[in-house]
């Protein structure tokens, strides 16, 4: 028998779905790390993420007998995942999601409670975090499903439904954003630096 590096996930899923323990565990070591970044990236908490990660699998369980693999099996896992969570934010009748610090796990470090204390000074990451804030939830959310996903552009584009040409466009103006604010955000060093010559 191979690996379990080496399982083609449409074996898994079929396994899984004929009630193979070993076989959901294996999906669930491959994707609930990711389902729970993207989430948590995307609410900035971390019982919430937690929580809707678990009814995301709940819900592939339960349907995972009517599931035929298509290489969209990712595309489904996350939207379902961020379906759930616009619903329980609706539910909970939040309007906005104040995003905290800590949801900035994959791109600019783990939570402040999570931290390094030696980190805590970066004022690198502290820049970052700032200019994340700043930036429209539509562009978060682009670098959230690639950064925190780590999804393909075709599967940013089947969880968004948008084609692929404007995912790309997107991901790559929200990152010039991203990085025009940081740049601003960079201190003044003119009196402390000469102008370079020609």
């Amino acid at each position: 028998m191979p690996d379990e590096a080496e399982q083609p996930l449409e074996d898994l899923l079929e396994r899984a779905a004929d009630g193979d323990e070993d076989a959901w565990r294996q999906i669930l070591d491959r994707y609930a790390s990711r389902v729970y970044g993207l989430l948590r990236a995307q609410c900035g908490n971390t019982d919430l993420a937690e929580e809707i990660t678990q009814s995301t699998f709940c819900t592939i369980v339960t349907k995972l007998g009517k599931y035929t693999e298509q290489g969209r099996f990712e595309s489904w896992l996350f939207r379902i995942a961020m379906n759930r969570l616009r619903d329980e934010m609706r539910r909970r009748s939040r309007h906005a999601i104040n995003i905290e610090e800590e949801s900035l796990i994959g791109l600019a470090g783990p939570a402040p409670a999570e931290q390094d204390p030696a980190d805590a000074d970066d004022p690198d990451l502290h820049r970052l975090r700032r200019a994340m804030q700043r930036l429209p939830e539509a562009d978060r959310q682009i670098i959230q499903l690639r950064h925190h996903g780590e999804l393909s552009f075709r599967q940013i584009a089947e969880v968004l439904g948008q084609p692929v040409g404007t995912v790309l466009a997107r991901q790559h103006r929200a990152l010039k954003k991203l990085r025009d604010m940081m740049g601003a955000d960079e201190p003044d060093a003119s009196s402390d630096t000469p102008p370079e010559g020609p």
